[in-house]
């Protein structure tokens, strides 16, 4: 699922979503790839991932970040660049109402800040965004939501 005019006809105010988006990864390591979640809790919508900058908002946690960047924007293609990014593609989604795994992803998403083990941690290698999404996962594999091959740190979990 490529087409980001189409996630807008989505969302769903009355559900509970959860989107998992990536894009290529920073230059010189853009052939991997960046991944993040967009939750959508009943209309309610918000950017979870890990970025390599650490503490530059108030909506972050070491280097866990809160809508950091634009829901459906990737991040930029170079270093310290505010000019250029990367686009930005979704690979899955998962929906329901109140107790669904969905639901439960959005309040696990939402609760991260509390419960993942490398918010203060970043390397390249991994911990990462991919290590993050990844954990994310792990913990709903019903959910049957999957990263790409080159999502690199996915196995640091």
């Amino acid at each position: 699922m490529n087409n980001l005019d189409s996630i807008e006809k989505l969302i769903q105010k009355d559900k509970y979503q959860v989107f998992l988006f990536t894009c290529r990864a920073t230059v010189p390591f853009n052939f991997a790839r960046h991944s993040w979640f967009v939750v959508n809790k009943k209309g309610v919508l918000s950017r979870w991932e890990i970025c390599w900058k650490a503490d530059e908002l108030k909506t972050n946690w070491g280097h866990l970040y809160k809508d950091f960047y634009p829901l459906l924007q990737g991040i930029e293609m170079f270093f310290f660049s505010k000019k250029y990014f990367f686009k930005a593609n979704l690979l899955s989604f998962i929906e329901g109402g109140p107790d669904s795994v969905a639901h439960q992803m959005t309040e696990f998403i939402e609760a991260s800040p509390k419960t993942y083990p490398h918010c203060y941690k970043y390397s390249l290698k991994g911990p990462n965004s991919n290590t993050y999404t990844q954990w994310v996962l792990n913990n709903f594999p019903e959910s049957k939501m999957r990263l790409s091959w080159n999502s690199v740190g996915n196995n640091k979990v």
